[in-house]
């Protein structure tokens, strides 16, 4: 039988067919089934476009996607499952762009096609029956499956807005029944469902996705977001911010400003107009013998005066002010009504500002006399302190009355100090201040000089109390036989009958303001040769090479031993300068106007400070600093060059022979500044309380004299005793 049937259709026949039609069936495939392929994918992208389209809300139309979708399955048909999946793989994730895609224009630059292919099938067929209630049946369950097994996640912004485009075009789609959902209850639910599908993505995509995501939710939470504080923050900016724009023209009124404003002062000064006006109209109705109105405004102004008190802004006003303010408008109202004369008014008013400028002037010219009286007088308990240590001093043995160490006082290599002072209090912070800040202060020697006055009581106070290891030695100037009227300018000075003049007599004032005339100048300071001694630093220590001389107002906060290896460059004097304020140049010490002055020195030079320099006594020798001071001494003798005091003459002496040191070895302005910067004071080596408020009197600035307090042995008896608090 096999036999047979081979013989009727032989296998040798069936092969030979096979052979001479394989080339013409492998040429119909290529040209048939090819092109079918192509097509294939190419419907796929189109169907994929529609996906996005849905999102952007562009209306679709429902049978041209039933023709399209009938389309793609008729051609799945014809070919094997493996065969499609194949193709689907070679694609690119983000799909071939259709000519659907590229045509739109709406598409923002951040929209990113996410599988096109898959869209193509699943978003179309998924929407027609997904159900956004999570208790719907298992038949809309197993109908959005299919949008699941694609793989697809979608935002939360994109959810929003196509459940958002579905309620606007009133839910026509078939299967989407959602005109009554809740966007916000449904959208986790819906989230969650889409990225369920996660694990099968690319692990990059997904990390990408989730922080483009991320970053999209952070931004919209800071958008949206209400903070009570950041909210106060910015207004609390911007009222200040107007406030600085111009306080001139702006004042207090500001869009931006509360209600409740503590400083307001609106009230008092409304008061202060009321008191004005009534003065004026009580003035006039005095003059017209209007007696009944007269008492009235007299009564209404004892009333704001009581209410008014010390008040500088509303807060300090009583709770009946309001009352008072609205009693008296109502009685600037009758007398206005009454009284009112607009030429009558304005003379009056003129009259009123002359008489309180002069009442002003007259006041200011007081209030200099007494604050200059006030800076330069000893203050009890420090008066107290002196003779109580001078009485000391006296019941003390002859033997008893030196210092120890006084070998050192005329070693070059030790660190030396000249302090001229006639304040025991004051020359004591100077010394304990600069021993407690020092490194070596067994190598620190202090050369105090004091007048005979307080000469006892200097040394007691050295003696009871010693600087630990350092070195102390008490002088008194009037020991300094060299230092007379012959060698000195300024005492031959004060010898003659028109210094005395300007001195003692001052065309004897009669009252205050008279008297506060050029009080500065005739501060008795200037008549001490303590004043005067600096310029005389190489008479007073032959022997010695640098000296840092100290004022008496100064704290001491650091170690002063780098000044002795500061570098002069040939300069005499190493100091502070002071120009950076426009007070401390040439010109305002000395009088340009004088052709001697204006031809030697430049108005915009530079100045310094006294309190705290560094002499190299060797140049100032090589120099002849000492001469070339009394040469311009015997030039001011009818002081036409500069006012009297030491820093004028000073400046011209170390005029060019000066070098700078570095600001933070010497601070200045602790005396008169209230607005010294406070880390300029922790940092600086020297702080100095140049100016009257003077730490040791009750004029002293209360934030500064902390600094000085520190270094005042308040526990020490005498200082109770005299009640130095």
């Amino acid at each position: 039988m096999p036999s047979r049937r081979g013989t009727a259709n032989g296998p040798g026949q069936r092969s030979r067919t096979g052979k001479n039609y394989f080339p013409v069936v492998s040429l119909l495939v290529i040209s048939v089934v090819t092109p079918l392929v192509f097509l294939a994918v190419r419907l796929g992208n189109f169907g994929s476009s529609l996906g996005p389209k849905d999102f952007t809300g562009v209306s679709i139309n429902i049978s041209g996607d039933q023709r399209k979708l009938s389309a793609l399955e008729q051609i799945e048909t014809l070919f094997p499952k493996e065969m499609i999946d194949m193709i689907k793989s070679k694609v690119d994730d983000s799909g071939p762009l259709s000519l659907n895609v590229v045509g739109r224009k709406d598409l923002s630059s951040s929209w990113v096609l996410e599988k096109p292919n898959d869209v193509g099938r699943g978003v179309s067929r998924a929407f027609q029956t997904l159900s956004f209630n999570e208790e719907k049946d298992d038949t809309s369950i197993q109908n959005n499956r299919g949008f699941e097994e694609q793989g697809h996640t979608m935002s939360e912004s994109q959810v929003t807005m196509v459940m958002k485009e579905q309620l606007n075009s009133g839910g026509k789609a078939e299967g989407i029944g959602i005109e009554q959902l809740d966007i916000e209850e449904s959208r986790s639910g819906v989230l969650s469902f889409f990225n369920q599908s996660e694990v099968d993505r690319d692990p990059e995509q997904i990390a990408r996705r989730k922080g483009l995501m991320e970053r999209k939710a952070k931004r919209l939470a800071e958008l949206t977001q209400h903070d009570p504080e950041v909210e106060a923050k910015l207004e609390k900016e911007a009222i200040e911010r107007t406030r600085e724009i111009d306080g001139g023209v702006l004042g207090k009124y500001s869009i931006w400003r509360r209600e409740s404003d503590e400083n307001s002062d609106s009230l008092v000064r409304l008061m202060r107009d009321q008191l004005i006006m009534a003065r004026v109209f009580a003035s006039l109705a005095q003059s017209q013998n209007k007696v009944n109105l007269l008492r009235d405004l007299r009564l209404r102004i004892k009333e704001s005066q009581h209410s008014l008190g010390e008040a500088s802004v509303d807060t300090d006003l009583p709770r009946s002010a309001p009352e008072k303010i609205k009693s008296m408008g109502q009685t600037i109202s009758k007398a206005r009504a009454e009284l009112y004369d607009c030429t009558a008014v304005t003379k009056k008013l003129r009259a009123m500002l002359q008489s309180a400028e002069e009442q002003a002037h007259v006041l200011k010219k007081q209030s200099t006399f007494l604050s200059q009286l006030a800076a330069k007088t000893i203050p009890k308990g420090i008066h107290c302190l002196s003779l109580r240590l001078t009485i000391e001093y006296n019941t003390l043995p002859e033997n008893q009355r030196d210092f120890l160490n006084q070998g050192k006082l005329e070693e070059p290599s030790f660190f030396h100090y000249a302090l001229f002072s006639d304040n025991v209090l004051a020359a004591s912070v100077v010394v304990n201040s600069t021993v407690l800040n020092a490194k070596e202060p067994e190598k620190h020697i202090f050369h105090l000089v004091t007048d005979r006055l307080n000469y006892g009581a200097m040394k007691m106070w050295f003696l009871a109390n010693p600087p630990g290891n350092a070195t102390i030695h008490v002088e008194n100037v009037d020991d300094f036989k060299w230092l007379n009227s012959s060698y000195c300018p300024v005492l031959r000075q004060l010898e003659s009958a028109a210094m005395k003049e300007y001195y003692f007599k001052a065309s004897h004032p009669t009252t205050l303001a008279d008297g506060s005339s050029n009080l500065k100048y005739r501060n008795p300071k200037y008549l001490s040769m303590l004043n005067h001694l600096r310029f005389y630093l190489p008479q007073v220590y032959p022997k010695l090479d640098k000296i840092l001389f100290l004022d008496d107002d100064i704290v001491v906060q650091k170690d002063l031993t780098p000044l002795w290896s500061v570098n002069l460059h040939g300069k005499v004097n190493g100091a502070v300068e002071t120009c950076g304020h426009s007070f401390h140049r040439f010109d305002k010490y000395l009088n340009f106007s004088n052709p001697t002055i204006y031809k030697n020195f430049d108005p915009n030079a530079c100045g310094w400070a006294y309190g705290m320099n560094i002499f190299d006594l060797q140049e100032w020798k090589k120099q002849d600093i000492t001469g070339i001071y009394h040469k311009w001494q015997d030039k001011n003798e009818d002081r036409l060059l500069w006012k009297l005091g030491t820093l004028p003459p000073g400046l011209i002496t170390f005029y060019n022979l000066t070098y700078p040191l570095d600001k933070s070895w010497h601070v200045l302005g602790l005396g008169y500044n209230p607005s010294v910067d406070r880390g300029e004071i922790e940092g600086a080596a020297v702080v100095h309380y140049n100016g009257n408020m003077k730490p040791w009197l009750e004029l002293a600035m209360a934030k500064y004299k902390a600094y000085w307090m520190k270094y005042v042995k308040y526990d020490h008896p005498f200082l109770q005793q005299c009640n130095v608090n």
